[in-house]
C-alpha cells in the first residue's frame, strides 16, 4: 500500500547505543533490510527497526520547550515536507537511493516517564511518532543533505 503524500526529505539522521534516550545527529546512516539503523540501539528483527518524527511536530514541541532538536525525541529520521498525518499502516516510504521503510506503527506506549519525557518535559513519540520496518536494498543510507538531494518519496 502506498499512500499519495508529497514528497520530503531526510533533515536529520539519528543514533544512540542505548534505548529510551535521546539520539545524537551524525551525517549518515546505513539501513538494512530486515535489522533497521545499523549500529542503533532498536535495530533488529523486530517491527519497529526505524523511527521518524516530521519535524513540524518537533517544531510544534518548540514553542513550549526552546532547544528541542533532532534526536531529542529519540527518532532516528528528521523529516521536513512529508505529510506524516496521510500515511497509513503498511505506507511505504523510500529513503536514500533504494531503501524502503513500511509503515508498521503510529504511536507508542511510552515508558513512565521515559528519559526523553524527564528531559523535555514531555514526549511527542506517543502520538507523532513513526515506526518502520527497513525493506527495499539490502543497505543503503540515509544522509543529511541540502535541499532535494535527499528525498523521502512514498
Amino acid at each position: 500500500m502506498s499512500a499519495h503524500v508529497a514528497d520530503g526529505r531526510v533533515i536529520s539522521v539519528n543514533v544512540a547505543g542505548a534505548t529510551g534516550v535521546r539520539k545524537d545527529p551524525v551525517a549518515s546512516v546505513k539501513l538494512v533490510a530486515g535489522h533497521g539503523v545499523e549500529g542503533d540501539a532498536h535495530a533488529g528483527p523486530w517491527h519497529r527497526q526505524v523511527s521518524l518524527l516530521a519535524d513540524e511536530s518537533i517544531a510544534r514541541m518548540r514553542a513550549s520547550c526552546p532547544g528541542v532538536d533532532p534526536g531529542a525525541f529519540g527518532e532516528n529520521l528528521v523529516s521536513s515536507g512529508l505529510d506524516a498525518e496521510a500515511l497509513g499502516l503498511g505506507s511505504r516510504i523510500r529513503v536514500g537511493v533504494s531503501a524502503e521503510l513500511e509503515l508498521t506503527q503510529r504511536g507508542k506506549v511510552c515508558h513512565d516517564p521515559c528519559a526523553i519525557q524527564e528531559i523535555t518535559g514531555e514526549c511527542i513519540m506517543p502520538k507523532a511518532g513513526l515506526f518502520f520496518r527497513a525493506g527495499g536494498a539490502s543497505s543503503d543510507r540515509a544522509e543529511t543533505l541540502p535541499a532535494a538531494s535527499n528525498a523521502v518519496t512514498t
